[in-house]
């Protein structure tokens, strides 16, 4: 039996999957060209001196980005100490009390958090620590940075905590388990892998962030005298050198985009690893 519509509606199927793949790949095409692009101007740049040298003097050409590669490490690890334990733990409880008032208050300052442009971060972190100590610091980049990635971690804890099935709760409640350490020993390391994809990608995401340090490392043309003076950030380099007038700055702009361009890749990748599904098995 054919329905009178049929044909039309396979028409109609046909030409939206052709428009969605158009879209999707009009998508990855832009994504290759800019990755491309970058690629092109930065690669050549890069060299030995350029990632352990110190920036040569204003007028000057050479010289490298060594204070950047540290400070960035530097501000974005003390933010991941800061900012991970929060946003897992809030993480787990979303999970674990999803239906509660708290856990709807929780998620839905969450969301709002997640949408704040980061440039309202620095301003706030300018306001808690800057103003406070009444000079720059790496310190309060890593507090921005803190209060960017918290909602990001939190929010993917969640998700993943709510995909261990509930089976397996109830198997270690069965057995006598106490609450509190099923959450512990048998849901969170079953999640785990999820977990720690959603820090990796939040980690990438402040890594790259440029307007919270404006207000708050600021900047530093030589190594940092510790985290509570002005400190130099791959990203603060990047526009800094963007915006000068020399050429030689430019092209060391654009290697230094490439440089954090190969990190958010290479983190972007170590998550895809952690979440793939071995063949035949399960995650």
């Amino acid at each position: 039996m054919r329905f009178p519509d049929y044909a039309r509606r396979r028409r109609t199927d046909r030409l939206a999957t052709a428009v969605a793949a158009a879209c999707a790949l009009v998508s990855v095409s832009l994504l290759f060209a800019i990755l491309g692009y970058i690629a092109f101007k930065g690669a050549s740049a890069v060299g030995w001196d350029f990632l352990t040298k110190l920036p040569k003097p204003v007028g000057e050409t050479g010289g490298g980005i060594a204070n950047s590669i540290v400070g960035t490490a530097k501000i974005v690890g003390l933010a991941s100490l800061l900012g991970i334990p929060v946003g897992v733990l809030g993480g787990v409880y979303l999970g674990e009390y999803a239906s509660t008032r708290t856990a709807a208050l929780v998620r839905f300052a969450a969301d709002i958090l997640n949408g704040v442009p980061s440039i309202v971060m620095g301003i706030f972190a300018y306001a808690l620590v800057v103003l406070p100590l009444r000079h720059f610091s790496g310190m309060a980049g890593s507090v921005a940075l803190a209060v960017i990635l918290v909602p990001i971690v939190l929010r993917n804890t969640e998700e993943f905590m709510r995909l261990v099935p509930r089976s397996v709760r109830e198997g270690a409640l069965a057995l006598g388990i106490p609450r509190w350490k099923t959450v512990l020993r048998v849901a969170l390391p079953t999640a785990a892998p999820g977990v720690l994809t959603g820090v990796l990608l939040g980690l990438s995401r402040i890594a790259g962030e440029t307007a919270p340090l404006i207000f708050t490392a600021f900047g530093n043309r030589f190594w940092d005298q510790g985290m509570l003076h002005p400190m130099a950030a791959l990203p603060l380099t990047i526009y800094t050198y963007a915006i000068s007038p020399y050429e030689d700055w430019h092209r060391q702009a654009w290697a230094g985009a490439f440089i954090l361009l190969l990190f958010v890749l290479t983190t972007n990748a170590l998550a895809r690893l952690l979440t793939r599904r071995p063949a035949g098995g399960h995650s």
